[in-house]
């Protein structure tokens, strides 16, 4: 009879197989994450990634409960790499202003270089709270909320830092701050991805302009100094 510390057959093969869905998993978030920096986010299908891994899209859907949790997954993995340009911001200096303009800016220049994360944060936060509930597992919602949360944890402590320096002044809390920031630099990124905007050379007159990447990581960047630096008396 095999000892308590001694692993059964069944066990062995239990681990095994788990191992291969593991594998399995990972292969599918990689070609996922292969087609959208090839070609966006809006058009691909479950059959484009089943394709690109040599499988038909059923054994997608056993891995996952649909393109959000896909999406969700895929997302995960492009915080990482942001989490690393914005702490590298961070560190590059000890002043809460210089601080702060550097990790916008790397933030900007992160969605700059990968449109396809911002479709695909994009995609996400456009759909109701309750429905992701519904339709992404819950450790694909942890660990994207890790993610998410371990950038902007990165924001909201300079902030919470130059507040107490005295360098910022801020009505609301660090966090929700760092938040409208995160949100409204997508909305931001996007117009960056676009290239255009509309102006009004005249009442009514609406005229097709174009704007640079730069233009928007320097109105960004001036955007979060303004809400946060101290007015003069």
């Amino acid at each position: 009879m095999a000892s308590a510390t001694e692993s059964s057959p069944v066990d062995g093969r239990r681990k095994a197989a788990a191992a291969r869905r593991r594998e399995r998993k990972a292969q599918i978030v990689a070609a996922t994450r292969e087609i959208f920096d090839e070609r966006g986010v809006r058009d691909v299908q479950i059959e484009h990634i089943a394709k690109a891994v040599g499988i038909n899209r059923a054994i997608v859907y056993r891995h996952f409960s649909g393109k959000e949790e896909l999406f969700a997954e895929t997302l995960v993995g492009y915080l990482g790499e942001l989490h690393d340009a914005m702490q590298a911001a961070a560190d590059s200096t000890d002043a809460p202003r210089e601080q702060l303009a550097a990790i916008v800016g790397a933030f900007v220049d992160y969605g700059c270089a990968h449109p396809a994360f911002v479709d695909c944060a994009q995609q996400l936060m456009l759909r109701p709270g309750d429905e992701l509930l519904d339709e992404i597992a819950e450790g694909a919602l942890y660990r994207l909320g890790v993610g998410i949360t371990s950038c902007l944890t990165i924001l909201s402590d300079v902030l919470s830092r130059g507040a107490e320096a005295g360098a910022f002044e801020i009505n609301d809390d660090a966090s929700v701050l760092a938040n409208m920031l995160y949100a409204s630099g997508l909305g931001a990124l996007q117009l960056a991805r676009l290239g255009i905007l509309v102006t009004e050379k005249a009442p009514g007159v609406p005229v097709v302009d174009q704007v640079s990447s730069a233009q928007v990581r320097d109105h960004l960047v001036r955007s979060a100094l303004a809400l946060v630096l101290p007015q003069p008396a």
